[in-house]
C-alpha cells in the first residue's frame, strides 16, 4: 500500500505542474521566453541523464538481456514519435491554424503523453521497490517534472492563443494532466498480474531520449547567440549533473 501512496503522491505532483502558468501569467513575454529556453535546456539534461544514468542501468540489472532492453528503448523512441506525429500537434505558429481543432487536439495529445508519464513513474517505483529503495522512481519523477514545466508553459500559451480564457486554459490543462494518475494506477495493478514494469523502464528511457533529442534540443538551436548558447550548454550540464548527483547520492 505504501508503494501506491508514494506513486500517487509523485504523479499528483507532476499533474500540479499544469498550474505553472499561474506563476508566469503576468510576466512579460520576452522575459518568459528567456526563462523557458533555460528550462528547456535543463530538462534536456535531466531527461538524458535520467535515461542513461538511472533507467538503462536499472533495466540491464533487472534480469532482461541487453538485446531485449535495447529493443524496448527503440520501441519507446518509435512510439513517442508516432504519438507526437499523429496525436500531439503542439507547435502552431500560423494565424490560419484552425483554432478549435488545434486546442482539442493539443489537450488529447497532452492527455496521452501524461498517461504514459504516469505509467513510467509507477513502473520505475515498482522496479526500485524490489531492491528496497525508491531512488529510481524519485529520479524519474524529478526528470518528468522538469520536463513538464516548459512543456506545460507552452501548452498554457497554446490554449490561450486558441481562444480559451486563462482560467479555462488552466482548468483544461490540469484535467489533461490528471491522466497521469490513471496511467499510474493501471500500471500498478497490472504489475501485480504480470511483470510489465521491467519492460516499461527501457521503454521510458527511449521516450526520454526521444523527447530530449527531437523536441527540446532543437528548440535550443533556434537561439544562436554566443551568450545564449553558453547558457544553454551550462544548464544542460546542470541537468546532467543533477541526475549524476542523485545516482551517487542514492547508491551511498
Amino acid at each position: 500500500m505504501i508503494d501506491l501512496l508514494i506513486i500517487l503522491a509523485s504523479v499528483t505532483a507532476v499533474s500540479l505542474i499544469a498550474f505553472v502558468g499561474l506563476v508566469f501569467a503576468g510576466m512579460r513575454e520576452e522575459r518568459l521566453n528567456r526563462i523557458t529556453v533555460l528550462l528547456v535546456g535543463f530538462a534536456s539534461g535531466t531527461l538524458i541523464g535520467g535515461a542513461f544514468l538511472h533507467l538503462l542501468p536499472e533495466a540491464l540489472e533487472s534480469g532482461n538481456d541487453a538485446t531485449t532492453v535495447f529493443f524496448y528503448v527503440i520501441a519507446g523512441i518509435v512510439v513517442f514519435f508516432a504519438l507526437e506525429k499523429f496525436f500531439y500537434w503542439r507547435h502552431c505558429h500560423e494565424r490560419e491554424c484552425p483554432t478549435h481543432a488545434f486546442v482539442y487536439l493539443n489537450l488529447i495529445g497532452d492527455g496521452i503523453h501524461n498517461f504514459i508519464d504516469g505509467m513510467i513513474i509507477a513502473a520505475t517505483y515498482i522496479v526500485a521497490s524490489t531492491y528496497g529503495s525508491y531512488h529510481l522512481g524519485f529520479a524519474t519523477t524529478i526528470a518528468v517534472i522538469l520536463h513538464e514545466i516548459p512543456q506545460e508553459l507552452g501548452d498554457f500559451g497554446v490554449l490561450v492563443y486558441g481562444g480559451l480564457s486563462r482560467r479555462k486554459a488552466l482548468t483544461f490543462n490540469f484535467v489533461s494532466a490528471v491522466t497521469a494518475v490513471a496511467g499510474a494506477l493501471i500500471t500498478y495493478f497490472l504489475a501485480h498480474a504480470q511483470s510489465i514494469e521491467t519492460l516499461l523502464v527501457p521503454f521510458a528511457a527511449g521516450g526520454f531520449i526521444y523527447i530530449a533529442a527531437t523536441d527540446l534540443m532543437p528548440e535550443l538551436h533556434k537561439k544562436s547567440h554566443a551568450r545564449e548558447s553558453l547558457a544553454q550548454f551550462l544548464v544542460i550540464l546542470l541537468g546532467l549533473g543533477l541526475m549524476a548527483f542523485l545516482k551517487v547520492a542514492f547508491e551511498h
